[in-house]
């Protein structure tokens, strides 16, 4: 009887087996011999649908001290680990080197495209050969050029000054996490929703992209509002907003969820005099928006609605104008429920996604955060099952040709949607499921 207890499969065993999994579908990624994107592609493919079942399972469980180190110290070596790796499945952080070196001559960014002939003595080997849409103006935000000039300051063309410093920002990503986490009074253990998820994996420590320069001020935005520090709170949403845009999605829901006039000024006004303040030193020389304009124009990818509408209404500008109405239609009614403010922040943020005609995988970062604070299974499938769109790179990188998949669309965007209804018409939110004995 002892032995078949023993053998017995528990939910801690299945839950080892799931780790073991998960550390094993990287292996791929050390054989970087002939097309590295194929590697890349099979352990981002394995270790997003096992990070699927690993987070429902810490939802539900309890998590001894011992099983807490012991994923702290996973996140961290897989983070560390891909920090010399060259970026595999993106090709922006060219671009990001390329700005940071045409400030350090002390050139506008926002002035030329690179391989404008005012340039050309600048050129390199690498760059700007290996910038995508050389002909087209940088799109990234002051406080992100900022962070470019200091690395190339750092190693100049190399990508391990950007590697370096998203490893800074990830450590005030994860401070952020823990003060909300402990002012809400959630589980500890929900914070491994984001550490284990492989999105940052690939996208911020693999393909170092600028969104995770962003996160942390966008979680020390809603910390600060949730501590009653609103100034603090407006500040850090400008800087966030700064790096990327999405950010302004905040400035609407804390606009209503104030009650006094002046304070809803406050909250409009202090994000966006941020902005322009670090704006101004680059628009007496230079178009900062002009880039920015034409790309939410035109460029298109793995958006669900807009994919949809478009195969009938077949005219790009059209279909913008009607998933943002779509939008529209859903945030406000969001931002004007009787929802607390995290459930209004998490639904805004996916719903934007829904809504996109452009949702790369490094943009659900931003989803990705938020998981553990409000660990919806809709947002943990969404981040899983993104991963799909990485057969689009491969057949890019493997072919040359850049094609998307109705089929993909349709595997990872119905179970999400299928979550996503179920929570938003649920009495019992997920939030109430969560496990509070740690």
């Amino acid at each position: 009887m002892k032995y078949k207890n023993e053998m017995k499969f528990t939910p801690q065993k299945y839950f080892y087996s799931l780790l073991l999994l998960f550390l094993l579908s990287f292996i791929p990624l050390l054989s970087l011999h002939g097309k590295p994107i194929i590697g890349y592609t099979y352990s981002y493919l394995f270790s997003s649908v096992i990070f699927i079942f690993i987070s429902f399972y810490i939802v539900k469980n309890f998590l001894s001290k011992s099983e807490i180190f012991a994923l702290i110290f996973l996140a961290v070596i897989l983070r560390l680990a891909f920090i010399t790796l060259q970026p595999i499945g993106s090709d922006d952080y060219y671009r990001y080197i390329w700005d940071g070196k045409v400030e350090t001559y002390g050139i506008n960014p926002y002035r030329y495209a690179p391989d404008d002939s005012a340039l050309t003595y600048l050129h390199s080997d690498d760059l700007p050969k290996y910038v995508n849409y050389p002909k087209m103006k940088t799109i990234y935000p002051p406080l992100s050029q900022a962070i470019f000039f200091i690395a190339y300051l750092s190693t100049k063309e190399g990508y391990l000054g950007l590697k370096i410093y998203q490893l800074l920002f990830e450590i005030l990503t994860l401070s952020g996490l823990l003060l909300i986490l402990k002012k809400l009074n959630l589980p500890s253990k929900n914070i491994f929703l984001y550490l284990l998820a492989p999105i940052p994996i690939f996208q911020l420590f693999i393909d170092a992209h600028v969104d995770g320069f962003g996160l942390s001020f966008f979680l020390f935005s809603i910390y600060f509002y949730l501590d009653k520090k609103k100034l603090l709170s407006y500040i850090f949403l400008g800087l966030s907003i700064c790096i990327k845009p999405l950010g302004v999605i905040l400035i609407p829901i804390y606009f209503f969820d104030e009650k006094i006039l002046l304070n809803r000024i406050k909250s409009v006004i202090i994000p966006i005099s941020i902005c322009a303040l670090l704006y101004i030193p680059f628009i007496f020389s230079g178009t900062p928006f002009q880039a920015l304009i034409k790309f939410t124009e035109n460029w298109a990818f793995n958006g669900v609605v807009f994919n949809i509408l478009d195969s009938f209404i077949h005219d790009n500008q059209k279909t913008r104008i009607v998933c943002s109405l779509l939008l529209l239609s859903t945030y406000l009614p969001i931002i004007l429920s009787k929802k607390n403010l995290l459930d209004k922040i998490y639904f805004s943020v996916i719903f934007l996604f829904i809504f996109s005609p452009i949702v790369h995988p490094w943009y659900l970062t931003w989803l990705t955060i938020l998981l553990p604070i409000v660990p919806y299974r809709s947002g943990i499938v969404y981040i899983g099952l993104i991963s799909l769109t990485v057969f689009t790179v491969l057949n890019f990188q493997l072919s040359g040709v850049w094609k998307e998949y109705t089929w993909i669309l349709f595997l990872e965007y119905t179970p999400v949607i299928i979550f996503l209804f179920y929570e938003l018409i649920s009495k019992s939110m997920l939030n109430s499921k969560i496990d509070n004995n740690y």
